[in-house]
């Protein structure tokens, strides 16, 4: 099996944000992930920043991987969609700039049945910034945990071809009480980016908790091993978002994914 490369969330490490991109290097992270609305953000970039941001990674020898936009309500919710959706395709164009050509977000709440003003909504959104990323060379890849694979896989095959990936992210999977590996089953042909997360059910307190990788319900090797008969490229993103010290949690996890 060839080197998978593993990338850092600079945002989780919660650091001004070239610390954090010299702290991911000094880990030893192959690939970084950027939040598009931050400090480093799309809105805030010049063109003589965007440079500096190229050279900068450069001499890292680092590249990003990926672009997170996050939105407060998904796309399916006709309130302000229009602001979301122009956000959604100016990240897309942030995201080819950086050579990364991945957009990642919560798409929303995906209806049981596809029907309804709800879904017909949802598919007229995605469908409209999937035409819009063929154009500039990027994929808004939805990230996995509010409905199973099977669902998020229904949706897809809903929308015109190449307008959604998926951010599988099984950690959050499940958290939210779902099977990661029944999820990947349906989902492996379109996934495009990996957030590397962990997590177990604490049915005492009937909900989720995010655990170190290795120390929860996730069976990484056969994640892996999906992927790459997938022939699943991307990279590995460490992403821990309940940590109390998210520096020494996500060198742990860089760790561990490299013995894998």
């Amino acid at each position: 099996m060839p080197k998978t490369p593993v990338a850092v969330q600079l945002a989780s490490l919660r650091l001004p944000f070239i610390k954090a991109l010299h702290t991911a290097a000094e880990l030893g992270a192959d690939a970084v992930e950027i939040d598009a609305r931050g400090e480093c953000g799309y809105r805030n970039l010049s063109r003589t920043g965007l440079r500096q941001l190229r050279k900068t990674l450069n001499d890292l020898n680092m590249r990003v991987c990926a672009v997170t936009y996050r939105t407060r309500r998904g796309y399916h919710v006709t309130d302000q969609l229009d602001e979301r959706i122009d956000g959604t395709k100016l990240a897309m164009r942030f995201a080819f700039e950086l050579g990364a050509r991945i957009v990642v977000n919560q798409i929303g709440r995906i209806p049981d049945e596809p029907q309804g003003p709800e879904w017909s909504t949802l598919v007229e959104s995605l469908s409209e910034i999937g035409q819009q990323g063929q154009r500039l060379g990027a994929t808004l890849a939805a990230v996995t945990g509010g409905e199973d694979g099977a669902s998020l896989a229904k949706l897809i095959d809903a929308l015109p071809a190449g307008s959604l990936g998926v951010t599988f992210d099984p950690g959050n999977l499940i958290m939210h009480g779902f099977s990661a590996s029944s999820s990947l089953a349906s989902l492996s042909q379109h996934v495009i980016h990996v957030h590397a997360r962990d997590a177990f059910r604490d049915l005492a307190r009937g909900r989720g908790v995010e655990a170190s990788l290795g120390e929860g319900s996730v069976d990484f090797v056969e994640l892996l091993g999906v992927l790459e008969e997938r022939g699943y490229r991307g990279c590995f993103c460490v992403a821990p978002q309940q940590s109390e010290d998210p520096v020494r949690d996500t060198r742990e996890a860089i760790r561990f994914l490299r013995e894998l």
